[in-house]
């Protein structure tokens, strides 16, 4: 019964935490979230999991104020245009651009997979050898991830799983979020070789993603499909 009372309250904390999430436009500017709290947001991010364990993304938390402002003419839609705002780049409290590893680095066979194997993942030599072959043939026959932009639409999805966990992670502490697509992603690309020294054949944005504490509630109530229209058991 203890263990029922308890994954009760857990169900239940889950439950809330995805209601409570909104897509934040404006956050409170004088509210800045705690570096215990933050860390775990991160921490969220590091322990997600991505396919075969390759890890293909990188984080770059920007709480400049100036250098938020780089991107304000392009990114749309976190520049408070269409609401005569700030925008999350303005008040949030942190603000986070997840890049994804491009083929430079998660082509199979490559120096940076094969150094992963080794130091990070620990595996011994015949293991990394198998783990080649296996991640080969998923991306030349099972997916076809062929060209560089295959594969970097591919780390993206796994930034996605990434993103998801960090904004949930969030919502469970009562922080708020939004994730943030509208972006000019040459011009974010060309900010981020100019003013932060990023590799763009090996780095490409994938999303953006900003913290803070809500300003004013929701615009609208959250409305989702009815959970019979979604799934289907087999």
């Amino acid at each position: 019964m203890k263990d029922t009372i308890e994954n009760t309250e857990i169900q239940s904390q889950i439950v809330d935490a995805f209601n409570f999430r909104h897509a934040t436009k404006v956050f409170d500017d004088t509210r800045k979230i705690s570096d215990s709290e933050f860390d775990t947001i991160l921490e969220a991010a590091r322990l997600s999991p991505t396919s075969f364990g390759t890890e293909p993304f990188q984080l770059l938390v920007v709480q400049s104020p100036e250098k938020r402002e780089l991107f304000r003419d392009f990114t749309w839609g976190a520049n408070g245009a269409t609401n005569g705002t700030a925008g999350q780049l303005g008040t949030s409290s942190h603000y986070v651009i997840v890049l994804a590893h491009t083929g430079a680095t998660m082509k199979a066979g490559s120096e940076y997979l094969a150094k992963h194997n080794r130091e990070i993942k620990q595996f011994p030599e015949e293991v990394i050898e198998f783990m080649n072959g296996a991640f080969t043939k998923f991306q030349e026959s099972d997916f076809k991830l062929e060209t560089d932009a295959q594969i970097a639409e591919w780390s993206a999805r796994q930034a996605y799983i990434v993103l998801g966990n960090m904004m949930t992670a969030g919502a469970l502490m009562g922080i708020d979020s939004c994730p943030i697509e509208g972006f000019e992603m040459d011009k974010t690309e060309a900010v981020l070789r100019d003013h932060f020294g990023i590799d763009t054949a090996v780095y490409k944005p994938a999303v953006m993603v900003a913290f803070g504490y809500r300003a004013d509630g929701p615009m609208f109530p959250k409305t989702r499909r009815a959970m019979e229209d979604i799934v289907t058991w087999a």
